[in-house]
């Protein structure tokens, strides 16, 4: 895959990416896919961790750009369960980051819809209840700490973590690249999760019909790079900058102005992370 090709011409609006891997690009290849964003106008990127090791990446990279990038803390569902060792030793970390002060939200954590869907169809047991656990460990933290939450929660399993995220009181919740059933998109909306849109909206029904469906202040941009997507991004690295793309087609999609809905986005996703704030807490 190559890397997009940088534009000289500001895009004439601001955006954040709310969603992306930063370090699992290459590093030279990461430095320029931000230096390309940064230049065309994306104000910030999150970026989440799949593990401990990931997590202390991330906060490098906060480091390297303390105004541009909030981190996200956590465990990627999709993984293979951490031992109890590894598990202790990331939510002290975590602990630890919070007592210094440093901006961060915690994630991406969740269930692992995929991992377990596919362990189904193969005939395969599949014992989720050690993930809810951990989940609603996090989902605790979360409270505790007054951090947003990054969630991988699909499908059916949307409706378990939300159910978790309402017995701590958990609000400032975010599902990035939701899918799921219009029960739970009302649950969603009722309670005040955010979700986030990926450049799949350009050619996913599932995802234009979301947008439509979803309340305007709780929608933000995201890549969730460095997944590759289909369509008109068919063999692409996956930049930031495609979700300067997705402020488009929203606003296409609900019919709005571009630069009023590049605004309600990027103030949605400022407000949510508290970037520009210092710090992500209520």
């Amino acid at each position: 895959m190559r890397v997009t090709e940088a534009k000289s011409e500001h895009y004439g609006y601001k955006w954040v990416d709310s969603h992306i891997h930063l370090d699992l690009y290459e590093e030279q290849e990461r430095k320029a896919l931000l230096r390309e964003a940064f230049a065309a106008g994306m104000e910030a990127v999150v970026s989440v961790s799949m593990n401990l090791a990931s997590s202390q990446a991330n906060r490098e990279l906060r480091l390297a750009y303390p105004e541009q990038i909030m981190p996200a803390y956590g465990f990627h569902p999709e993984r293979p369960l951490p031992s109890a060792e590894e598990e202790e030793e990331l939510f002290a970390w975590i602990r630890e980051r919070h007592r210094e002060g440093e901006p961060f939200a915690i994630g991406e954590v969740g269930l692992p819809y995929y991992t377990r869907t596919e362990a189904e169809a193969a005939g395969e047991a599949f014992d989720e209840a050690p993930y809810l656990r951990l989940l609603e460990r996090f989902a605790a933290l979360a409270a505790e700490l007054e951090r947003p939450i990054v969630l991988h929660a699909v499908y059916e399993d949307a409706a378990k973590a939300c159910a978790l995220l309402e017995k701590y009181g958990v609000r400032r919740a975010h599902f990035h690249w939701f899918k799921g059933p219009e029960e739970t998109i009302s649950r969603m909306a009722s309670n005040g999760y955010f979700v986030s849109v990926t450049p799949d909206v350009a050619y996913e029904e599932e995802m234009t019909a979301l947008v439509r469906r979803y309340p305007a202040d709780r929608l933000m941009t995201e890549t969730d790079g460095p997944w590759p997507f289909e369509g008109p991004y068919e063999g692409r690295l996956t930049s930031p900058v495609m979700a300067a793309d997705v402020v488009l087609r929203i606003a296409e999609l609900r019919g709005t102005l571009p630069a009023e809905e590049a605004a309600r986005l990027l103030a949605n996703a400022k407000a949510f992370y508290g970037i520009g704030a210092g710090r992500a807490t209520s």
